[in-house]
């Protein structure tokens, strides 16, 4: 009898202990996925900032084209080809030039994925930005470098 009660409180133990270790794990893989994101992102935009100014520095349209495809084609060599295509590419400078405050960019990436900001970026209206930007929820993946 004595055994049974022991196995009982232990099984009780066990799956208290095990909830915890969840809940600990959970919260771990949340916080490395939105500081993953977090980091692309911001290494997005100041790529995307970089370029732009590489770019508008010179004021010739003919070399921002081959600049991108430039730069695209070596960052792929080196880093492969997921996240730096040149149309990935062109979505960084598009970034960095329709958010250009570095300091906002920070805060709002702490809230907002990749997948999120390229939603945003597809629509025209200001003022659909600025709504989207406030109520849209993030996607469901955190980190996408597409």
């Amino acid at each position: 009898m004595e055994e049974n009660k022991i196995a009982k409180v232990s099984a009780a133990t066990t799956e208290s202990l095990i909830q915890d270790l969840r809940q600990i794990i959970e919260y771990a893989r949340s916080h490395v996925a939105s500081t993953v994101n977090y980091a692309l992102s911001i290494m997005y935009w100041k790529i995307g900032e970089r370029i732009n100014n590489e770019i508008l520095e010179n004021k010739r349209a003919e070399y921002g084209k081959q600049i991108v495809a430039s730069v695209a084609r070596q960052l792929r060599e080196e880093y492969g080809a997921k996240g730096f295509d040149e149309k990935n590419i062109r979505r960084m400078m598009q970034f960095a030039q329709e958010f250009p405050d570095e300091q906002i960019v920070a805060s709002m990436m702490r809230q907002l994925s990749w997948t999120h900001i390229l939603q945003v970026l597809s629509l025209k209206d200001i003022l659909q930005r600025e709504f989207y930007l406030t109520v849209l929820p993030p996607p469901s993946a955190p980190v996408d470098c597409d």
